[in-house]
């Protein structure tokens, strides 16, 4: 791949969008190649995390303005390269094990709803978010009209769309955007450090309670926990149940298998 990396490291694969001399931004190619990266990564069964981050000082800047012409005969490729981002977007949102985004640096317009889909967001103290699409006359893609009003209420992302004005890194975990916000010479490390730690957890018990978090928003009470009486049963059947039961009445720490 040309614009983005594919890494393994034992259970963790780590995909790096890989355009710093254009600030991390979507071209065609880019947009393929991460739509290619996130299936291959969420099919491979022996990766029980999966990274997101970018090279450089910056996170994604959303769409390569420098590939568009500023008129109408731009929708053709936009609506290509949104439906390449989308599907990475769902990808990673729907993937059945944790993933992580690495936010660390700027992450912008179509990079929002990349830098927000994950379970946990890690972001460096230097980075921020910026909605940025009215400066170009655009509204919303990348998920971010749907991740921005669960995450921080309608009304923040209201103010976050319309006044278009950064969120820092400390605000960011503030209004629920960021998990943890981390300073920038130790970022990569408790990157890495937060992905193994997510590998090395119950991988299908992970994809279970990722399930149920996501179907809470558009269910009612008992309609979800019949599901999640039925999901807690069915993971009795696990190697990780039966081993973190007897570590329990060890004393002893876990070792999960993910199986």
């Amino acid at each position: 791949m040309e614009h983005v990396s594919v890494t393994r490291t034992e259970a963790v694969g780590r995909i790096t969008m890989n355009r710093p001399e254009s600030n991390n931004s979507i071209n065609p190619g880019m947009s393929e190649e991460l739509h290619e990266a996130a299936i291959e990564l969420v099919e491979d069964e022996s990766i029980r995390c999966i990274v997101l981050t970018g090279t450089g000082k910056t996170f994604n800047t959303g769409a390569d303005l420098g590939v568009l012409s500023a008129d109408a005969e731009d929708a053709a490729l936009i609506r290509s390269m949104a439906h390449q981002l989308h599907g990475t977007v769902s990808q990673l949102h729907r993937a059945p094990k944790p993933v992580v985004c690495g936010v660390n640096g700027v992450s912008a317009g179509g990079g929002i709803g990349l830098g927000v889909c994950g379970d946990i967001v890690l972001i460096a103290e230097s980075a921020r978010f910026q909605f940025a699409y009215p400066r170009i006359g655009l509204s919303a893609d990348g998920g971010s009209s749907y991740f921005l009003p669960r995450l921080v209420g309608l009304r923040r992302a209201q103010e976050i769309a319309f006044r278009d004005e950064p969120v820092g890194a400390e605000e960011a975990v503030e209004i629920g955007l960021a998990t943890e916000a981390i300073p920038d010479d130790e970022f990569e490390d408790r990157l890495a450090e937060e992905a193994a730690r997510l590998a090395d957890g119950p991988t299908r018990a992970h994809a279970a309670t990722k399930a149920l978090l996501r179907q809470s928003l558009d269910r009612q009470l008992d309609e979800q926990m019949a599901t999640e009486a039925s999901t807690i049963a069915g993971l009795t059947g696990t190697d990780d149940y039966q081993r973190g039961v007897e570590a329990f009445f060890a004393k002893e720490s876990p070792e999960f298998t993910g199986e």
